[in-house]
């Protein structure tokens, strides 16, 4: 499998860097990227091919369109694509498959994934959907499959109007948790603990508590009860974030997410 990435970013480097630790071989990777220091990065990184315009593009090829939301229709409206003659792959926030369907000139051989900030060291996880299941085959959801699972886990999303839902939870999840072990940390110091101890047992706390959830068949409520004793340290902290509402702010939190996702999707709609 061949693949060509339009966008040199974080993103790309993390995908570019995964699938070569999972065997592909750099020759079959390229990027797309205008900006000079940034091809040269990829270059040295991954000894992978770099240029500033796609050129010729093989009917086997997978286009994977990697920049910015606000750069997606004038990198589509360039690409130069045949309408359906290659899979092309989205990752790009926001922006919903009819619109880029629209700038791609009618191609319906398209994937939208939502990755997160994990896939940075391997542990991510990627909402995919489809545009046209008649047109997008199942070799084509196995390649884009294979693609992103080379930077962590992958869920198959039926509904592109779930995908808002994808980029609230997972998309923006990753800022959530630093935001409660931000806070965590911080209450430490407060009680005295050394930044680099209230550090530590931060960090550790929340990838044990993460690792044990994965590992356990049990819900996590049920968890969260095992930890909680009648009368001790753990229902005292409860018995707070109830009087503050904070399991409640959190659910608000990720339904304005999912509000402003959809917003966005429709201002890209309307160009």
């Amino acid at each position: 499998m061949k693949i060509t990435f339009i966008g040199g970013g974080n993103m790309a480097d993390a995908l570019i860097g995964g699938l070569l630790r999972k065997g592909f071989a750099a020759a079959d990777l390229r990027a797309v990227e205008i900006n000079r220091d940034a091809r040269a990065k990829l270059q040295e990184k991954y000894g992978i091919v770099c240029a500033d315009s796609i050129g010729a593009v093989g009917d086997d090829e997978v286009i994977l369109l990697a920049v910015k939301p606000q750069q997606m229709r004038e990198a589509a409206q360039g690409s130069g694509l045949r309408a359906n003659a290659n899979l092309v792959i989205s990752i790009a926030a926001g922006i919903t498959l009819p619109s880029l369907s629209r700038w791609l000139g009618t191609h319906r051989r398209l994937v939208r994934a939502m990755p997160n900030m994990p896939a940075l060291i391997g542990a991510g996880i990627s909402g995919l959907c489809v545009l046209d299941n008649a047109a997008v085959t199942e070799d084509d959801r196995n390649r884009a499959q294979t693609i992103l699972r080379a930077v962590g886990s992958t869920v198959w999303i039926e509904d592109e109007a779930q995908m808002d839902v994808v980029t609230a939870v997972s998309g923006s999840g990753p800022a959530y948790v630093f935001y409660f072990i931000e806070a965590v940390e911080e209450a430490a110091r407060k009680l005295g603990l050394s930044m680099e101890t209230a550090r530590t047992l931060t960090l550790e706390t929340f990838t044990g508590a993460a690792q044990l959830a994965a590992a356990s068949a049990d819900p996590i409520a049920v968890l969260r009860e095992r930890v909680t004793s009648k009368g001790g340290t753990t229902e005292a902290a409860f018995a707070s974030m109830a009087t503050d509402c904070v399991k409640e702010a959190i659910i608000r939190a990720i339904f304005a997410a999912t509000e402003r996702g959809r917003e966005l999707g429709a201002l890209q709609a309307k160009d």
